[in-house]
């Protein structure tokens, strides 16, 4: 009995540590990083210029559709990520962009910003790039589940764990299954959901268990294995082999 109970110990001792290393040391490792490099931390002197990654929209015809992403700036950029939607049906002269933010009336926002900004100076991040007929058929869709977004009320912002800019985005990509996506695990918010939830994940190819987004765990195709807690992520990606770890997002091979 007592070799049982000892191996029983040394499991959980394994366990814990594993735990610990995945989500702890990730986030000391990323706020030792802010310490010495905060970065522009007052929007008002951030620089929100466009990137150039993106072409004037009258000199680019075919429909596209893109998920962009930026480190959040102060603190928050410790551990997590602003995402937002940008959208071009074919022909058309402008870009859209759809963002939710917290300081507005409404959280909804569209062309708050230029398409490809700078988030607090750093260019964007492309987390999903389509164009041409695929795009024009997803446009529909991707407008009308903006328009219908469950938190897009006044007093419906909130940073943790949600509904955020990352649940807003999250939300669409939900509504629109053929997209196959899912945000980056940094997008801390995206997992958000007012009520405890077990189903399918958002690309639809696998399952997930998840407390309001606050703890869950994920395993599909598109996700790999994810353990949410409180917010934060750690796994691995075996499609595009890679770790997630808080603050750092994916380490490994691109997504596609």
């Amino acid at each position: 009995m007592q070799p049982i109970l000892t191996t029983s110990r040394r499991l959980r001792k394994i366990i814990v540590l594993i735990l610990l290393a995945a989500f702890l040391l990730p986030v000391v490792v990323r706020a030792s990083a802010y310490a010495f490099y905060r970065g522009t931390t007052n929007w008002r002197k951030a620089d929100w210029s466009s990137s150039g990654l993106l072409p004037r929209a009258e000199t680019y015809a075919p429909a596209r559709v893109l998920i962009m992403s930026g480190r959040a700036g102060g603190l928050k950029g410790v551990l997590a990520i602003h995402s937002w939607i940008v959208v071009k049906r074919a022909n058309a002269e402008s870009w859209t962009r759809y963002d939710v933010v917290g300081w507005t009336p409404v959280p909804v926002q569209t062309n708050y910003w230029v398409a490809d900004a700078r988030w607090f100076d750093t260019v964007p991040t492309i987390v999903a790039d389509i164009s041409g007929a695929e795009a024009q058929a997803l446009i529909p869709k991707i407008e009308t589940a903006a328009q219908h977004y469950p938190y897009g009320k006044s007093g419906d912002y909130r940073i943790w764990p949600g509904p955020n800019s990352n649940t807003f985005v999250a939300a669409v990509l939900r509504a629109v299954p053929e997209l196959e996506l899912q945000l980056p695990p940094n997008a801390v918010g995206r997992d958000y959901r007012s009520l405890p939830y077990a189903g399918l994940t958002d690309s639809g190819t696998g399952i997930e268990i998840s407390l309001w987004g606050v703890l869950g765990v994920k395993l599909g195709w598109v996700e790999g294995l994810e353990l949410n807690v409180l917010g934060l992520v750690a796994g691995f990606d075996f499609r595009h082999p890679a770790i997630k770890l808080p603050g750092y997002g994916r380490i490994g091979f691109a997504a596609a």
